[in-house]
């Protein structure tokens, strides 16, 4: 028994050294099921449990534990010491918002507004944050839609992302859905649950809600209405926009996955590390036709992002060139800070720009140009905000495809 478990915190340990915390999370729990007979082991890690809950404050949840990050106790039963080193793992990797340092608000000049506010429908609630900028703006203002990674929250993207400040000179309003820990213990969107890759149901619903919402309680151009995010957040915004055509323009994608390629966990960490699972339709419910709509995307993706493979960024190009036709592609090769990289541009028949591809040399598994205030930020590269944000705006025209200066 002592053998297994073992080997079973070595695998825990190379998954939270990946930053896969959840299915770290899961390792740690069943091999902890297969302990039920050492009650010494039990009994000290309940305690560790306990006792770190009772410092922050917390009821003594296992997962929200790992996610506070425990450290190694020599004092443990030898059963227990390899999960000490697994959660001294994670507490470096999870220093992030909310488990780590308290989020910093983003700042607010004189005559905007930063505002709290919640939507809630048939398939949930959710909190959001909006920014309206102070600059004036002539007719309705642009929208763009903001989802976090994990281990993210809104004010932490705001900062990392540096969007409220483009938004000041641009003048159109960010908002910025907020994940709970209640739907995912990492605060992932769910972007591998197939409830929530549906139009009408789980997640899409509420942020197509809250869109909506936007666009009735704020001045907003509805034909001028985008979405982006990081990661498990870039996942959910392609899901977005290829569920609701009709209410996106176009969709920024860094760091994140291809629309359909995960029906759960197991199956989505196969995505990440760029070994996608065959998709059978098992007892439960099958899994749904890819949606093909037209939908302009921008994507980023550094080469040496080792948390959520770069051929995921490979394959959504593909998916969103299949739905071309007569389609062409330019190549550029530039360098922004010290990242070198690749731009494809994607064009569709009538020579207008459909798809952006940015390839990142050098670019782990962090927001491109972000600021340092945020987490999973990286200074160094091409700005992913402005460019985002210049490809929005251009709607494709062939005279705004160049990089903002």
């Amino acid at each position: 028994m002592k053998t297994i478990f073992n080997m079973a915190m070595r695998k825990a340990t190379k998954l939270a050294k990946s930053q896969h915390v959840i299915e770290a999370t899961r390792v740690i729990q069943h091999a902890l099921g297969g302990l039920n007979r050492d009650r010494q082991a039990h009994k000290w890690v309940d305690a560790e449990l306990t006792k770190k809950h009772r410092d922050l404050g917390e009821r003594p949840e296992p997962a929200a534990a790992l996610h506070a990050g425990m450290t190694y106790s020599p004092q443990a039963p030898d059963h227990a010491k390899p999960l000490g080193k697994v959660l001294a793992s994670l507490q470096r990797v999870n220093r992030q918002p909310p488990f780590g340092k308290p989020a910093i608000s983003p700042p607010v000049p004189a005559g905007a507004r930063y505002e709290s506010k919640t939507f809630s429908c048939a398939a949930g609630a959710r909190d959001y944050k909006v920014y309206v900028p102070a600059t004036a703006y002539r007719g309705k203002r642009p929208l763009l839609v903001m989802l976090h990674g994990c281990t993210q929250n809104p004010d932490d993207f705001a900062l990392g992302t540096g969007m409220n400040i483009l938004a000041e000179e641009h003048g159109f309003i960010a908002a910025y859905p907020g994940q709970t820990a209640a739907a995912n213990s990492s605060v992932c969107w769910n972007w591998f649950n197939l409830k929530d890759q549906s139009r009408g149901e789980g997640e899409p619903a509420i942020i197509a809600g809250i869109t909506q919402a936007m666009i009735s309680d704020y001045e907003i151009d509805p034909r001028r209405v985008y979405i982006a995010g990081l990661s498990a957040g870039g996942a959910m915004a392609l899901v977005m926009a290829l569920s609701y055509p009709e209410l996106y323009a176009a969709a920024g994608v860094h760091s994140g996955l291809p629309y359909g390629l995960a029906r759960d966990l197991p199956s989505a960490f196969a995505a990440m590390r760029g070994q996608p699972m065959p998709m059978h339709a098992g007892s439960g419910k099958a899994r749904k036709k890819h949606p093909q709509p037209d939908v302009r995307t921008i994507v980023f993706h550094g080469a040496s992002d080792h948390t959520v493979s770069p051929s995921n960024g490979q394959l959504i190009v593909a998916q969103a060139r299949a739905t071309l036709r007569n389609s062409t592609q330019e190549l550029q090769m530039g360098r922004s800070g010290t990242r070198a990289y690749t731009r494809t541009l994607i064009k569709d028949e009538r020579g207008s720009v459909h798809l952006e591809y940015w390839a990142i040399t050098g670019l782990a598994h962090a927001w491109s140009g972000g600021r340092p205030e945020g987490s999973y930020t990286d200074p160094h590269g091409p700005d992913a905000s402005r460019e985002m944000l210049r490809f929005f705006l251009s709607d494709g025209k062939a005279k705004d495809t160049h990089p903002l200066q």
